[in-house]
């Protein structure tokens, strides 16, 4: 009988501490944010220089293109999830390693900055996106979700290159 007792406390114990946190979404982005910088950021440093021009076939986007739109989807989302809009100079997938590498550095460190100032509050608000409109929760949720894709496929050309993603090494 104390099990099923059990059960019922740490819902409500769990339900109170969610309702003491004023911005759960906004810190549960935060939160994840230090994983996903520092192991996007290692696996773009594990590539070697000259494999920034490989792609796996020719109809994908090589390493450089990877880390470029990384750059912008970083700057794009979370200005946009946060409210804050800022004016970067443009990477291209051609600039060398070093380039690209200290562009992703400053996109996560903007990323950090606008999060700190989001709050759940407006998350139903409404913003331009792509060229649509889409609430500032939905951003949110893109943005989650493009960090774990663009770790994934910078992993996939790690290994395709005969290196081991930062997250696969003990």
């Amino acid at each position: 009988m104390k099990k099923t007792l059990l059960i019922p406390a740490l819902l409500l114990l769990a339900a109170s501490a969610a309702a003491q946190t004023k911005n759960p979404v906004s810190s549960a982005l935060r939160d994840i944010l230090p994983g996903r910088q520092k192991n996007t950021i290692a696996a773009v440093e594990a590539m070697p220089a000259d494999k920034f021009n490989y792609k796996p076939t020719a109809d994908q986007m090589t390493f450089g293109h990877l880390v470029a739109h990384m750059v912008e989807a970083n700057y794009v989302l979370c200005g946009a999830v946060a409210a804050t809009a800022l004016k970067v100079e443009e990477v291209k997938d051609t600039d060398a390693k070093d380039k690209l590498v200290a562009a992703l550095k400053a996109s996560f460190d903007f990323c950090a900055a606008a999060l700190s100032k989001m709050e759940d509050s407006k998350l139903g608000e409404t913003t331009e996106i792509f060229g649509t409109q889409a609430s500032r929760a939905s951003v949110g949720i893109r943005l989650a979700s493009s960090w774990a894709d663009h770790y994934a496929e910078a992993a996939m050309y790690l290994r395709l290159n005969g290196v081991l993603p930062p997250t696969a090494k003990k």
